[in-house]
């Protein structure tokens, strides 16, 4: 029975090692098992006790004894009942604990495992699916500890106490109950590894499910699917997979009855036995009635424990590919890891450096997993070199413009600074100490970034800026809010601060979300900011706004910005032009105008095309006239 219990014995079901890898993580939770340990023996020799008792009771009336024995046998049957009872609890209560606990410390560290790894791997993954890890299958998982766990413990410890009892009152019925016993183990093994398949088939669909519902809920993928008028197919999609999902429950829940009907079927047959049996070595004087008595009582504790157990080996299956599936998740390796001992970034106004850099996004085996993605097989693709030997300095206080085609590579310079991604040669350095020996505070603390999209959680107005500086007083709030052209906004609504925004922000327009970001990164107080085309879709009122507030955001900063009109970097100190991942110009507007090369190419075709955007307002350009020491 023990070895059919076994998670490793089950040779289609889950992996070799799953069950060592939750012992693991069940190891500071080692006092609290050997409490439920103790709790769990004493009231398996209580349950034991009962039928003994009550087998005296039956004896003393047979023999005539005083009615005060049959009496203090009764009380002594109900203490033992209450007692018992009163264990139940407190072996649930500490079970709880353990299993609460258990899966506390495992979705934490799920959940902070996510967090390391690179945006690739993000890019790649269903939501969805990832959500269900740390959700569905954490919540299946938590069943083997707050249920399953103090189940089989405590029909293991009853098992071995009831044979062992048995054994001493008849050998030879108890041999007779146990020639039924293979009836047992053999469905346990067959219907363990079946259910660890339909468990494991249902997971997938729940996350398809939660994938499409994060997808389709979402303001953009709702608009997506209206503008396009497919909501009929949406839903079609939706409910083939939670038709698959209701029919595997089903056959899920009408296989365990079969197994548990035929179970208590064999049990009952048992028990026959044994009143048969016994009844003839009474009748012949080889038993005492209550001994017969006690053995019927005790096989019911016999085939219960055994019919549990058989049933918990399903549970216990379904459990480990729970396990299994968050552990896909923990094993796969974050590529950018933080040094043994980081470094700080220097102090004062800090350059950035790139020194023959070269880089190729990671393949999917890399970063991701299939059933992340919802595919059988991962993406082979990825691993080519698209940055070649990238080289050049902005100083402190320093504006580098970056400009080109698009997919020339410009984003991913940008995004090597801040570590998203780790160089495959050369380096990055922060005045003059590469990101990779920096600790990852200290990076976040001297870089920030405002991209295209302007990017905001669901909360309120305030709590979206202080995520990047929660300590900042409500003067230091105020100050970002007023610089980043913010004021007027902020007073015109209803609830001010404690506006909530919506989903990415989708309550608010293009050029609002942007000063948004801006102010929370004047409140972060970076030492170099990255501008990743941050008006490149904003209207020309909007964009007149954005600039200004970013005119604040770079003042007496090293700047890195990637601009897709022109018109708004003519006075950077150094603009490069970045083609098929080189670096094939660099100098300053005029310089590059006058060599008549791919900038003077896009400067031309750019004007040509959108002649109105040769009028610059003056705030524009003052973004990139300041110079380090002015104050923040």
């Amino acid at each position: 029975m023990m070895s059919a219990m076994r998670a490793a014995d089950a040779p289609k079901g889950v992996r070799a090692g799953t069950l060592r890898r939750v012992l693991t993580f069940a190891r500071p939770h080692r006092a609290k098992l050997i409490a439920f340990l103790l709790l769990t023996v004493v009231s398996s020799v209580l349950a034991v006790s009962t039928p003994l008792l009550a087998g005296r009771v039956v004896d003393a009336i047979v023999q005539g004894r005083a009615v005060s024995v049959v009496v203090w046998l009764a009380v002594a049957i109900a203490v033992i009942a209450v007692v018992d009872a009163g264990l139940g609890l407190a072996e649930r209560w500490q079970s709880t604990r353990i299993g609460e606990g258990l899966i506390y410390d495992l979705r934490r560290a799920v959940f902070e495992h996510v967090q390391k790894m690179p945006v690739a791997f993000f890019t790649r993954t269903r939501t969805g699916a990832l959500v269900s890890r740390l959700n569905n299958d954490v919540i299946g998982a938590q069943r083997a500890f707050t249920s399953t766990l103090s189940g089989v413990v405590t029909n293991v410890i009853q098992l071995s106490l009831t044979l062992v009892v048995m054994l001493t009152l008849s050998w030879q019925v108890t041999a007779l109950a146990l020639l039924l016993l293979p009836v047992f183990v053999l469905p346990a093994r067959r219907m363990g590894n079946r259910m660890a398949d339909l468990q494991r088939e249902a997971a997938n669909l729940n996350a398809g499910m939660t994938t499409q519902m994060t997808e389709r809920f979402s303001a953009p993928g709702a608009t997506l699917v209206k503008l396009f008028g497919r909501p009929r197919e949406e839903a079609d999609e939706f409910g083939d997979r939670a038709l698959r999902v209701r029919d595997i429950g089903v056959r899920t829940a009408m296989a365990t009855r079969w197994f548990m009907t035929g179970l208590t079927l064999v049990s009952a047959l048992a028990q026959a036995l044994v009143y048969g049996l016994g009844g003839y070595l009474a009748l012949t004087g080889h038993l005492a009635a209550g001994t017969v008595v006690s053995l019927a009582l005790l096989l019911s504790r016999l085939y219960a424990p055994l019919t549990a157990l058989a049933n918990a080996r399903v549970d216990v299956m379904t459990a480990l590919v729970s396990f299994e599936r968050v552990f896909e998740v923990l094993d796969l390796k974050p590529m950018v890891a933080e040094a043994a001992a980081p470094k700080p970034v220097p102090d004062g106004p800090v350059s950035v450096e790139f020194d023959d850099v070269r880089f190729g996004y990671p393949s999917a085996d890399k970063v991701s997993l299939a059933s992340l993605e919802s595919v059988s097989t991962l993406d082979t693709r990825g691993g080519q070199e698209v940055l070649h030997g990238i080289s050049f300095v902005a100083e402190p206080g320093q504006l580098v413009a970056l400009v080109g085609s698009s997919g020339a590579g410009k984003s991913t310079i940008a995004s090597l600074v801040p570590r998203l991604y780790d160089v495959e040669s050369g380096s990055v350095r922060l005045s003059g100490v590469d990101v990779r020996e920096l600790g990852f505070d200290d990076v976040r603390g001297a870089v920030g970034v405002v991209t295209q999209d302007g990017h905001l959680f669901h909360d309120t107005i305030r709590a979206n800026l202080l995520y990047a500086r929660p300590e900042a007083t409500g003067e230091e709030l105020a100050d970002a809010i007023g610089r980043a052209r913010l004021g007027t906004l902020v007073d015109s609504l209803p609830d001010g601060l404690e506006t909530v925004v919506g989903e990415r922000g989708y309550r608010l327009s293009g050029g609002e979300r942007q000063r948004l970001t801006i102010a929370r990164l004047l409140l972060a107080r970076p030492r170099v900011v990255i501008l990743d085309e941050a008006t490149a879709h904003l209207d020309s009122e909007s964009e007149t706004a954005v600039q200004a507030a970013l005119t604040e955001a770079l003042r007496g900063r090293t700047a890195l910005v990637i601009a897709h009109r022109l018109s708004t970097i003519r006075a950077a100190d150094q603009i490069l032009v970045v083609e098929d991942g080189e670096v094939v110009e660099r100098g300053s507007h005029h310089d590059l105008l006058a060599a008549e090369g791919r900038y003077a190419d896009l400067y031309h075709t750019q004007f040509d095309e959108s002649p109105q955007v040769s009028v610059v307002p003056t705030p524009k350009l003052s973004l990139v006239t300041e110079r380090p020491g002015t104050p923040l």
